[in-house]
């Protein structure tokens, strides 16, 4: 009896260790370690096609020394491949309807010519990404006559499109040799080109042990930086986390680029954009970066220039990017020169020389930019526990119109206050003395702002930053 006690007790304490194990490695990865260089790291998104009249890697190649400049550490190529031509919208197609997964569109130049952009992009310290369809092909992409099966279809056999992609063609993810044949090409890029990653196209309707498993046979060749172009609205009952465990290093910010859209054209009041802010990342895990844009390629497109969208409160809207926690800023092609139009997304409509010539935008883009290198309370840390609101008391303007938050890390700190209103408003605080701030703190800002007696009072749609 006594001999099955301990048999029964052994098992027990053996399946015990078993769970512990498990268990103590689902804590071990419990999140991916972020790279050094992220911790401050600024992004800048390249429309190949629409960066010059050229539209070619060696144009972007030449200009890569002036994009350093102000202030980028990571470049996000477009997609790359030949464009499909089998049901092509417009006459130079969607950048995103892949044609062939292993090599680059003629139009930007050769293979040879990507490498010598990777290659100078590397010099000049700047890491590289290029963009990856893995959702769906072009309808003459060689798999589609090759490997049907690798396609999702209807009952009638028919491969299927997804929502109005009529261009595309959807893939099916429960082909393992489909999912094969992607990492396949996903680890060319890397192990034959050097790059740094990936920002991966509508990341949210491809499986996540897809990813996972990407992932890890990515880490064997290099260390790689993973950007999805995913997030979830602040519906806390689902698990937006689970695909930054092993998957992706940092999401799109969609809900911050929406809310504060919504509030600059007066269809939200700010206090909800601050409640949907905190809920956004009370909702992802703290080590997770954060994608923040006023424009990318799709939002030029469709929704609006930067000018359009945010009014007079740009730069207000656009401070927030550089100094909100867990941020990774994002400038996308012609942002910089104020581009003032939208660029058609089927066809050639490329920034111009002129239009590049503008340089009335461009110093604040670099004292953004050097905010964020340069200012520890702007790094990335890993927690959202050093962003802390301000409360204030307005006199000039009764409206909810006005933001103040801090962030601190170590002895680094900052004070940020914004004023959206077309009026002058006079701010104070109980919680910080404003007074104190003469003192010890450099001043960012777009404005003559004065600090008297305790009190700030602040031009009209106008910022100032505190920071030491």
């Amino acid at each position: 009896m006594m001999i099955l006690k301990y048999l029964l007790m052994n098992k027990m304490m053996k399946k015990l260790l078993v769970l512990v194990l498990v268990f103590s490695s689902i804590v071990a990865q419990a999140q991916l370690t972020q790279p050094e260089w992220s911790k401050n790291a600024v992004m800048y998104e390249v429309n190949v096609r629409q960066y010059s009249q050229e539209g070619t890697f060696k144009a972007v190649t030449k200009d890569l020394t002036r994009i350093k400049g102000l202030g980028v550490d990571v470049l996000w190529i477009m997609p790359i491949h030949p464009i499909g031509v089998k049901n092509r919208k417009g006459d130079m197609g969607s950048y995103y309807s892949v044609q062939d997964y292993k090599e680059v569109s003629p139009d930007y130049g050769t293979k040879d010519d990507f490498k010598a952009m990777v290659t100078e992009a590397h010099r000049l310290g700047m890491k590289v990404l290029i963009d990856w369809v893995a959702n769906h092909t072009a309808w003459d992409n060689p798999w589609i006559s090759q490997h049907p099966h690798w396609y999702a279809q209807n009952q009638q056999g028919e491969i299927i499109t997804q929502y109005d992609w009529t261009d595309v063609a959807k893939l099916n993810f429960e082909s393992n040799d489909m999912r094969e044949a992607m990492i396949d090409a996903m680890k060319f890029w890397v192990s034959e080109y050097d790059i740094d990653g990936y920002r991966c196209d509508v990341a949210f309707l491809v499986p996540l042990d897809f990813w996972e498993e990407l992932r890890k046979q990515l880490e064997e060749i290099k260390p790689v930086y993973m950007l999805a172009e995913m997030e979830w609205n602040n519906d806390i009952t689902r698990k937006p986390d689970t695909y930054f465990v092993n998957a992706f290093n940092a999401a799109y910010g969609w809900n911050f680029m929406g809310v504060t859209a919504d509030v600059a054209k007066g269809t939200k009041q700010l206090s909800e954009m601050k409640k949907e802010l905190r809920l956004n990342y009370d909702a992802f895990p703290a080590y997770m970066h954060k994608l923040l844009f006023l424009t990318n390629h799709d939002e030029n497109t469709w929704n609006g220039t930067v000018d359009e969208k945010y009014g007079k409160n740009w730069q207000q809207f656009g401070v927030m990017v550089y100094t909100l926690p867990q941020s990774l800023p994002l400038i996308y092609t012609g942002e910089e020169v104020g581009l003032n139009r939208r660029m058609k997304f089927f066809e050639k409509n490329n920034i111009t020389k002129t239009e590049w010539a503008n340089k009335s935008r461009e110093g604040w883009y670099k004292r953004m930019t050097a905010l964020k290198h340069t200012v520890p309370a702007f790094h990335n840390t890993g927690t959202n526990a050093d962003w802390v609101e301000i409360p204030l008391v307005v006199t000039g303007n009764t409206g909810d119109e006005h933001y103040a938050y801090k962030r601190k890390n170590g002895n680094s700190e900052a004070i940020i206050i914004i004023n959206f209103s077309a009026n002058e408003i006079k701010v104070q605080s109980k919680e910080i003395s404003f007074a104190a701030l003469k003192t010890g703190y450099k001043i960012e800002s777009n404005a003559k702002q004065e600090n008297m007696n305790g009190m700030i009072k602040l031009q009209p749609n106008s910022y100032i930053i505190y920071y030491k």
